[in-house]
């Protein structure tokens, strides 16, 4: 592989914007790819790819470049020969990257990787909490999966198309994929394509989605013809799923804090053809009320510590902090205990997170069946999705039903 400095330098810029101005990875890398008209889909994904492994591997490298944050541009410069070393990339003969110490780095690299830390890149404290709450054997296997890149996974919008017509659709467009076993809407691409430029994407027959996301809507359980309520529905990609399991009959009504993302999915909708969604924002404990005993089915896909879905959001790694684990588990808790008063008697209710930790699955679970709220409903099944088992994300979800 030939280097560019132009390409390399725009990587340069996306990890000062990341690491010393705390910007997320996505947006960063957006706003990057945006420099030059000219990049062709190789040099985007040099950037792209470039900037997230180096990201992934952020402590890792850093250790080995013997570098600290806040990073200089000399400092990051060194990550990225620790980076071009270690992926087998002949260093060119720029100021830069003059004398960048190949042996030493190897021999660093050998030493570091038998500590857990190191060689999966991840903080103290994630590495204590998470040996701590899954035993050491778990742990290890999860951040080793967790530290893959995480593969492209389509979900077939059966409201517009079979899912054999979908794949014969982009194979016209150029885009070769295959079917997933047990994963019945799931297709994966062979190989990593902006799916979003495809007319088939434009035309709606289907959405980017992991396959172990894909899992949620389908453990609901839902009806055509029901009233059926996702309360954390953010841009919607599980009530998108659930309103074709519902092949667009019923009400779905889809609740979220924050209307921009509302918006987002009233948008998806349309493109889906999806006309059984009714958007509204949680502004006040009215809109909860106003729900009290209605729902045959509740979703909620509650705010977590995304430690199971690390290997798409990398720079969760660094963003992350121990004390949000502590709040976000009182948030998780006030969801259970508030929004189960919107399902009916005889209703189904589904606590999932994108969260490999028991403390805030089925320990949540667990508090919230013990409680006042929680006495009315009965546990009828969990599943914890890990990913050094699937190779997808992690999750979890559980299924309790309201007593007749």
């Amino acid at each position: 592989m030939r280097l560019h400095r132009n390409l390399v330098f725009a990587v340069i810029d996306a990890l000062h914007m990341i690491f010393n101005e705390g910007e997320y990875a996505d947006k960063v890398i957006e706003k990057v790819l945006k420099y030059d008209k000219r990049w062709g889909s190789r040099d985007r994904g040099f950037i792209a790819e470039t900037t997230y492994d180096i990201v992934r591997w952020k402590r890792l490298y850093s250790e080995i470049a013997e570098v600290h944050e806040p990073y200089s541009r000399e400092h990051l410069f060194r990550l990225f020969g620790v980076w071009c070393v270690l992926s087998g990339v002949r260093i060119p003969d720029w100021k830069q990257l003059e004398g960048t110490p190949e042996r030493r780095i190897k021999g660093r690299f050998d030493e570091l990787s038998k500590i857990r830390k190191y060689r999966e890149s991840i903080p103290d404290w994630m590495d204590e909490l998470g040996e701590k709450a899954l035993g050491n054997e778990l742990w290890t296997k999860e951040m080793a999966a967790q530290n893959k890149k995480a593969e492209v996974i389509l979900r077939t919008n059966t409201l517009k198309v079979p899912k054999p017509q979908l794949k014969s659709f982009l194979a016209k467009e150029g885009i070769e994929t295959e079917p997933l076993k047990d994963y019945p809407d799931a297709l994966k691409l062979k190989e990593r394509q902006n799916v979003f430029v495809t007319q088939t994407f434009k035309d709606g027959l289907f959405e980017v989605q992991d396959a172990s996301s894909q899992l949620v809507a389908p453990f609901l359980e839902v009806e055509p013809g029901q009233r059926v309520i996702d309360a954390c529905a953010g841009a919607g990609g599980k009530t998108l799923h659930l309103a074709s399991q519902m092949k667009n009959k019923g009400q779905l009504i889809a609740l979220d804090i924050y209307e921009s993302k509302l918006k987002k999915l009233k948008k998806r909708a349309r493109r889906n053809g999806v006309h059984n969604v009714e958007t509204r924002v949680i502004d006040s404990n009215k809109v909860i009320k106003k729900l009290h005993n209605s729902a045959d089915r509740l979703l909620l896909d509650a705010p977590c510590s995304g430690l199971g879905v690390i290997k798409r959001n990398p720079d969760s790694k660094w963003k992350l902090e121990h004390e949000f684990v502590d709040r976000i588990m009182g948030v998780q808790q006030d969801i259970l205990q508030n929004y189960s008063k919107m399902v009916k008697k005889g209703g189904q209710m589904v606590y999932a997170t994108c969260s490999i930790l028991p403390q805030e699955n089925s320990e949540q679970v667990k508090k919230f069946l013990e409680s006042e709220n929680g006495k009315d409903f009965e546990f009828v099944r969990e599943r914890n999705v890990f990913a050094s088992e699937t190779g997808y994300d992690g999750f979890y979800m559980a299924l309790m039903k309201k007593k007749a």
